[in-house]
């Protein structure tokens, strides 16, 4: 179920609020844990049962380090959190060994297997081995997966580090896994920054307004500016070659689609966990204002950067292991990353360029390359190094990377027919919407600052978005997050 659609937002929404807040305190958790699997049952129903292994496994695990520690517990009855300082027993370290197995189990088999299984095959044939040697299996990909197992995994790692207490109430944990505003498409939400809320939360009508404020910029910026920009990076994207501006122009409205995409869908998110009574974290702080990569990452999809930062670069030793592993550490955690988004070799390299600049500015120190520049340059430059990294996260397969490329660069052969497609790009609507983009980027104020107050002229903008919103949404065919698909 989209949110962008009318069944989610005149049937679905209104019935869970009525509900909600309705039913007692108490019954909350399980009735927005209930609903919330409905939510995501809507989809493919099987697709419940493997959230259901995730949530089994990591409040057992959970559990048993809880056990094991033979911690008394705390006078309110809840299980103790567990020493930072202590060393960890035999046991709960199998506890811990059989999350993050099992998780990245899950994770790994439906998303990597095919990926792994093509290029053992491509390996075999080039060695002249025969083809074949796995079979593929053409296992479709859950919604969700890559979010609610880093989020689930998270969970047992805190647990283990002594970060972070566990629950009691496996209908609590439950909740907490499944919600369904942040289940599809995050934000990743780390247990330790909304423990308390699960148990208690606050209601107020300012914090419902503020959700009601984010979800309507949300959808305008899915309906408004995310999928007209997303036709021109399809149609440009598909054209095969194209003159060079051709190519830039739909390379940037590709870069504009993602963020206004997926940052309108975190709106949406945290608007709803307002409205339930949950505040989660900012995911989007105007990334493409970023002066370098490595402020880049700081700002861009914040959830997964400091998931990877705290679960991955810093066990890895970060950058207390010596300059040249450093160096090595990001280009691991990028590299990841890039296969965290998807299974194919693009997203691979799209890593590697994002690993590569990090390591070469950290490299630079204070004499990085961007010093000396004014300010408007160093943003041009990070959104130009950006803008060519997508390539890669939009082509379909590296030689259709290879021809965007080019294309950008003047150096594909274009056919006639590919110098016609303006027609279809260039239109008056697209190259407003286009310019409105370039507006919101870099001078509007973000959703998440212009909705911390709310005034009477605030409300009334943020409610006019929405109706035009909802009526360019009868308009415009199905057309889901681009999250979705990772």
């Amino acid at each position: 179920m989209v949110f962008s659609s009318h069944v989610f937002i005149f049937y679905f929404l209104p019935l869970v609020l009525l509900i909600y807040y309705a039913v007692p305190f108490k019954a909350r958790s399980l009735f927005l844990a209930a609903l919330s699997f409905l939510f995501y049952a809507w989809a493919n129903p099987p697709w419940v049962v493997l959230m259901l292994i995730s949530v089994v496994l990591d409040y057992t695990c959970a559990y048993t380090m809880v056990r094991l520690s033979r911690l008394p517990r705390s006078e309110d009855g809840n299980w103790p959190m567990l020493p930072e300082s202590s060393a960890r027993s035999r046991g709960q370290k199998m506890a811990l060994l059989a999350s993050v197995v099992g998780n990245l189990s899950l994770l790994g088999f439906f998303k990597y297997f095919d990926f792994a299984a093509e290029n053992i095959n491509t390996l075999a044939v080039t060695m002249g081995l025969g083809s074949d040697w796995v079979p593929l299996l053409t296992v479709a990909l859950p919604v969700g997966i890559s979010f609610y197992t880093f989020q689930t995994m998270s969970y047992s790692i805190d647990v283990y580090r002594g970060q972070a207490r566990a629950l009691k109430n496996p209908v609590d944990f439950a909740c907490y896994v499944s919600m369904f505003p942040q289940l599809v498409a995050g934000p990743i939400i780390r247990y330790q920054t909304i423990a308390t809320q699960i148990i208690h939360r606050t209601h107020t009508w300012d914090k419902f307004a503020r959700g009601v404020a984010l979800f309507c910029l949300g959808m305008a910026k899915k309906i408004l500016l995310a999928n007209p920009m997303g036709h021109v990076a399809d149609t440009l994207f598909a054209s095969g070659s194209s003159v060079w501006y051709d190519a830039w122009y739909g390379i940037i409205a590709y870069a504009f689609q993602i963020y206004f995409d997926f940052s309108a869908y975190s709106d949406l998110a945290i608007g709803l966990g307002l409205m339930l009574g949950f505040s989660f974290i900012k995911n989007f702080d105007s990334p493409y204002r970023s002066e370098s990569i490595t402020e880049l990452w700081q700002r861009w999809h914040i959830s997964l950067s400091t998931w990877l930062r705290d679960y991955l670069y810093i066990p890895l030793g970060g950058n207390r292991v010596g300059l040249s592993r450093t160096y090595i550490n990001l280009m691991i955690v990028m590299l990841l990353g890039g296969l965290w988004h998807g299974a194919s070799w693009n997203f691979i390299l799209w890593g590697a360029i994002h690993g590569g600049m990090l390591a070469f500015e950290r490299m630079q120190g204070k004499d990085s390359l961007y010093r000396n520049l004014p300010r408007v340059a160093r943003i041009a430059i990070t959104f130009l190094i950006t803008c060519i990294a997508w390539v890669f996260f939009r082509a379909d397969t590296l030689p259709d990377a290879a021809m965007y490329l080019q294309s950008m660069f003047g150096l594909a052969e274009v056919h006639m027919a590919d110098k016609l497609i303006g027609a279809t790009v260039y239109t008056p609507y697209h190259m407003l919407i286009f310019a409105l983009c370039i507006v919101v980027t870099w001078a509007a104020p973000q959703t998440w600052n212009f909705t911390q107050t709310l005034t009477p002229l605030k409300a009334a903008y943020c409610l006019s978005l929405f109706v035009v919103s909802v009526m360019f949404m009868w308009t415009q065919t199905v057309n889901p997050f681009l999250y979705f698909q990772f």
